[in-house]
């Protein structure tokens, strides 16, 4: 079992359903002025995409999921499952 586990952890993927678009990051951005939001904004309309973002975002996520993923979390997850 520990070594099922170790495998999925290692082989997780995050992954983000929907489909995110320029447009929708400028409608979900419209009236927040922060510093953070101009930025992002700008980034997304000058690259024309928001693919990378999505990339980097799953990337810096991956690793702390994989840690909050402990054995003991793992094992009931599978035990559910096999029992389902």
């Amino acid at each position: 079992m520990n070594r099922l586990i170790e495998y999925l952890r290692q082989h997780l993927m995050i992954d983000f359903q929907g489909d995110l678009t320029v447009a929708k990051v400028r409608e979900l951005l419209a009236g927040d002025d922060s510093r953070d939001a101009k930025t992002l904004l700008a980034k997304v309309v000058a690259d024309k995409s928001v693919e990378d973002m999505m990339l980097v975002l799953a990337d810096c996520l991956l690793e702390q999921v994989q840690q909050s993923l402990s054995d003991d979390v793992m094992r009931e997850q599978i035990r559910m499952y096999s029992e389902s």
